[in-house]
């Protein structure tokens, strides 16, 4: 070997040359890939797997996971903690393993975060045709089940010659790095090519520093954008995940601080303002405030920020009725700056704020419009405190009682996580965060099994933080396998696991639609082959306590108080378990949301539905 070359694996190149890749934004710098996920087997073993272990620790650190989907979703809630500024790898074998990835891949890419993904493959040069867990397709011999990581992947690249990783690590390293177009980053690995050796260029392991840009709006566009701000009467922001992705949280408060201008937020967005802001009104869309979807029936600029207008947003549709209503967006990527037929400001969400702010000097909304907005927001924090409160202590809790002894127990840089369920209407409309990272809801793609893992992702990355788990049983009965990694990495994940025997939120969307409930429910059949016996005699806590957590059983709201205090302090895993009182608390859903129903029926609760969904789908707008 020469001075200039090193000989190495593919596989042993690949994890040096990670290692030496950082971020950079705003003079802070971190490892780009900072650990890996893996589950060994014979597409990866001896090329990934040996790799790592040959480089060490302390080159790589590498963590055992027992789900592949869940280690994606790890990896994935490390990677929204820290702001997208550092990522994770996932490696696993061909066939299933790989497969597997497909659906972490899709959250990954629908909520822009990154992660690099590493799956093994088939041979490259075809000697072991078909190998086990080989997909063999009569037409197209370059074809593996790998395949159906593209669709979901931001970047895919089949490595078949060892020197091909070159130009393919680097384009990977670029979209992990970047954010407009972040998102799963797949380099499938034959497993050939994975142990072949090669002479690799020194310059291959040099540190990289990737910097993550903070472009500016074109000075025409935010001529624009100032001229339509200035002209507005009833202006609303809506602000989503890019105002956290850019930390723009305190450039966003000295906007609304100096222009008056009130903000509502998405799933994503919820935290960019302290809920106890004057100018904060929660949630907007199917799951919103009543002043925030009030608001937004009004208003004639809604300025977006950092959001990607899901129907939920929207209302499907529905929600923005103003007959003038006009759209303004700030966002890095264009795609979603030109949704609504908007106004355009193409940028960095913090750059555009600090520099709307600077344009817009002098001026503010109206005081009429901030004193109707404020008084909204006091009738909400009513609602919120009429949802949370217990009227007897030693009474089952509801959902929401749930919430406000939670809400109770936590500082302000604790980290709630969900992604599924009845508990994300519930949380965006009356969780009051406290933190820009407080808030940690999955509902691009409402994953259920997703909070568990990511909450040990959030915990590597946030160490000493608490982290809450809440997952219903639904959820827990998806995914719960990634306790056992809590407990033998020692991170004190708190899971808020709530029994109500079923999937409620789809059980009431199921009665909204006419579908009666139909298939929605834990529940033995009955005579007549219905599932709707007694509920299943499963002990959800007995099993979290089998994978190694300390569990605390409350059947009371005191008891729930004192659970939740009790794990907060604690520094092992610690499962709150608790069955809830059904009737419903949450307040009902302010604004429409587009589930299609049976345009014809002989049962009459989807003849009913229907009549009323054709009454809804009729306040409709296309903003062109």
């Amino acid at each position: 070997m020469s001075a200039t070359t090193r000989r190495l694996t593919t596989a042993q190149a690949l994890v040096r040359f990670l290692s030496a890749q950082y971020t950079e934004r705003d003079g802070v710098r971190r490892r780009l890939i900072a650990g890996t996920w893996g589950i060994f087997g014979h597409g990866n073993v001896a090329g990934v797997g040996q790799a790592l272990l040959e480089a060490g620790e302390h080159v790589m650190p590498f963590h055992q996971g027992r789900n592949e989907q869940s280690m994606v979703h790890a990896a994935v809630g490390y990677a929204r903690q820290l702001n997208r500024l550092s990522a994770q790898a996932v490696t696993t074998s061909i066939g299933p393993g790989a497969t597997n990835l497909v659906t972490g891949a899709a959250l990954a890419t629908i909520n822009r975060l990154p992660v690099l993904l590493l799956p093994g493959d088939y041979f490259a040069t075809h000697s072991a045709d078909p190998l086990l867990q080989q997909l063999e397709h009569p037409v197209e011999a370059d074809v593996s089940v790998n395949d159906t990581l593209r669709p979901v992947s931001r970047y895919f690249d089949r490595i078949t010659r060892p020197e091909a990783l070159i130009p393919s690590a680097l384009q990977a390293m670029r979209v992990l790095a970047d954010p407009a177009e972040t998102g799963a980053v797949t380099l499938a690995l034959p497993q050939d090519v994975q142990a072949e050796a090669y002479d690799w260029p020194e310059e291959f392991f040099a540190e990289r520093v990737w910097y993550v840009r903070r472009p500016a709006p074109d000075p025409v566009e935010l001529t624009a954008a100032v001229e339509a701000i200035r002209s507005a009467k009833r202006p609303l922001i809506v602000a989503g995940g890019g105002v956290h992705h850019s930390e723009a949280e305190t450039a966003l408060q000295a906007f609304v601080d100096a222009t008056g201008i009130p903000v509502a937020s998405t799933q994503a967005g919820k935290g960019a303002l302290r809920y106890d802001h004057p100018a904060d009104l929660g949630g907007i869309g199917h799951t919103g405030t009543a002043v925030s979807d009030d608001l937004a029936r009004t208003a004639d600029l809604v300025i977006g920020v950092g959001t990607r207008y899901t129907d939920f947003t929207t209302a499907s549709g529905t929600l923005f009725q103003n007959p003038g209503v006009r759209f303004l967006n700030l966002n890095i990527t264009g795609f979603d700056a030109h949704k609504l037929a908007a106004r355009t400001l193409v940028c960095d969400a913090r750059a555009g704020l600090e520099l709307l702010r600077e344009a817009l000097a002098g001026h503010r909304v109206e005081a009429s419009y901030e004193a109707e907005y404020r008084a909204g927001k006091e009738r909400w924090d009513e609602v919120v405190e009429a949802a949370y409160r217990a009227g007897d202590e030693n009474a089952v809790p509801t959902q929401t009682q749930v919430l406000g002894a939670l809400d109770a127990a936590v500082g302000d840089d604790d980290v709630v996580i969900n992604a599924a369920g009845s508990l994300p209407g519930d949380l965006h409309k009356l969780w009051r965060s406290r933190s820009p990272r407080q808030y940690h809801l999955e509902y691009g793609y409402s994953c259920m099994g997703y909070e568990i893992p990511a909450g040990i992702g959030v915990q590597q990355a946030a160490p000493g933080t608490p982290v809450w788990a809440l997952v219903g049983d639904g959820t827990y009965l998806m995914m719960p396998t990634e306790i056992v990694t809590a407990v033998q990495e020692g991170l004190p994940v708190n899971i808020v696991l709530i029994q109500n025997h079923g999937y409620a939120s789809i059980g009431g969307l199921s009665e909204e639609t006419g579908g009666e409930r139909f298939g929605t429910a834990y529940r033995f059949r009955a005579a007549d082959g219905t599932f709707t016996g007694a509920p299943l005699p499963v002990d959800l806590a007995a099993n979290a306590a089998s994978l190694g957590m300390d569990v605390l059983r409350a059947k009371t709201v005191r008891e729930l108080r004192e659970a939740l205090a009790t794990a907060r302090a604690s520094d092992r895993p610690t499962c709150v378990y608790v069955e809830t009182d059904p009737a419903p608390t949450a307040p009902p859903a302010e604004a429409w949301w587009d589930v299609p129903v049976a345009e014809t029926a002989s049962r009459e609760a989807a003849v009913a539905a229907r009549e009323r969904y054709d009454r809804q789908v009729a306040g409709r707008r296309r903003h062109l």
